[in-house]
């Protein structure tokens, strides 16, 4: 965890703002993937995730109510009990094939940021309704990386990019 005394949390030139395009299951794989969509473009970023991972999103961006508190409504609420906000999250670095993120908080008067997977960052970012950048680093690496890889990273993304909401569908679990 770091303190910064930054106030505004504003976003830094190399973020990317993102927007949860929606969940799908990988037809391969059987692993969640979160899809982002750059809001400023057709830009999508695919990040597989574990299965609680997307259910705790899936819940919230359906909002359904819980009976008690689930993982991510409980870090919300310990939050917001020591006076503190979530700004934004940023999927900052992707090494190894692994995402990171970091999650931008407000605590009396002073910026603090702490390391996330990705999945728990977007997960806090739905339930405190802020903003998600990915850093353009990432985005340009990922290209690279799904490239590498045995499956053709520009025929993914542009079946990525062309899904609609049909497609997308509702996250089941």
């Amino acid at each position: 965890m770091t303190t910064t005394p930054i106030h505004p949390v504003t976003q830094a030139s190399d973020e990317v703002e993102m927007q949860i395009r929606g969940l799908m299951m990988d037809p391969v794989t059987n692993m969640p993937i979160i899809v982002l969509k750059d809001i400023g473009s057709d830009l999508v970023l695919p990040i597989w995730v574990g299965i609680f991972e997307a259910n705790a999103i899936a819940l919230e961006l359906e909002k359904t109510a819980m009976p008690r508190p689930m993982t991510h409504d409980l870090l919300q609420n310990m939050a917001r009990g020591l006076n503190a906000e979530v700004r934004k999250v940023v999927v900052s670095e992707l090494r190894d094939d692994t995402f990171y993120a970091v999650i931008w908080m407000d605590h009396a008067g002073e910026t603090v940021t702490m390391d996330a997977r990705p999945s728990d960052a977007i997960a806090l970012a739905l339930r405190w309704d802020c903003p998600i950048y990915v850093n353009r680093d990432v985005l340009e690496n990922s290209k690279q990386a799904a490239s590498a890889q045995h499956v053709n990273a520009d025929e993914m993304r542009r079946w990525l990019e062309n899904l609609n909401d049909d497609d997308m569908g509702r996250y089941k679990m």
